[in-house]
């Protein structure tokens, strides 16, 4: 039961601060922009590899390029603002990074690509949701959302997963679902056509 509690929680606050762009309007940011929005802005470039600086909280030309680089990674109109798009891919590549780092930590680099990969089909493909935060909180969609471990901090490496896989990295050869057959419970799993092994995990459509 406090564990029910805990994971609510822990629910509750990821709600709130890291899928605002459903619900409230977040402050559109630009060159020349500055403040503690702009600040928390470079924190997330410098995680996804985008900046380079320190984060000073001035949106200059350095915090421009980042957030142009992300936008063609992310096939967006590369325009330098932080704008609601640029917020949405932002909130979605966070929320991948989360499970990237919760289900395949343990993995190879190309077997922390697999997985977001596989998020990225998902969306893709019939009869799962069409958005990000859909489908990772499907029900029993992905164990880290269970056992809590995607609230864990994402390193870089599970940020850079996500980037390669937006930029069209698919080492599962187009698959939506991955398993360990060591520990999978699930029977139904096993009748699924498997595609690949990359590390511990078995992908299959």
């Amino acid at each position: 039961m406090k564990l029910n509690v805990k994971m609510s929680f822990f629910a509750f606050v990821f709600f709130l601060f890291f899928i605002p762009n459903s619900i409230f309007a977040q402050e559109i940011l630009h060159n020349g922009s500055q403040g503690q929005a702009v600040y928390d802005l470079q924190e997330k470039l410098k995680k996804m590899g985008y900046f380079k600086s320190q984060p000073t909280g001035y949106y200059g030309s350095i915090t421009d390029h980042a957030v142009k680089q992300l936008q063609l990674d992310a096939k967006l109109l590369p325009d330098g603002i932080y704008g609601l798009q640029t917020q949405q891919k932002v909130n979605s590549i966070e929320m991948m990074a989360r499970v990237v780092h919760g289900e395949a930590r343990g993995e190879t680099y190309e077997g922390k690509v697999a997985v977001a990969a596989v998020i990225l089909n998902r969306m893709s493909t019939p009869g799962f949701p069409k958005n990000t935060y859909d489908v990772i909180f499907q029900t029993n969609a992905f164990t880290a959302i269970h056992d809590g471990q995607y609230y864990l901090t994402p390193n870089s490496n599970s940020y850079q997963a996500v980037i390669d896989a937006l930029q069209g990295w698919d080492p599962t050869k187009g698959s939506v679902y991955y398993y360990n057959p060591h520990l999978a419970t699930d029977e139904w799993i096993f009748t699924r056509e498997k595609v690949i092994k990359i590390g511990n995990h078995l992908f299959a459509k």
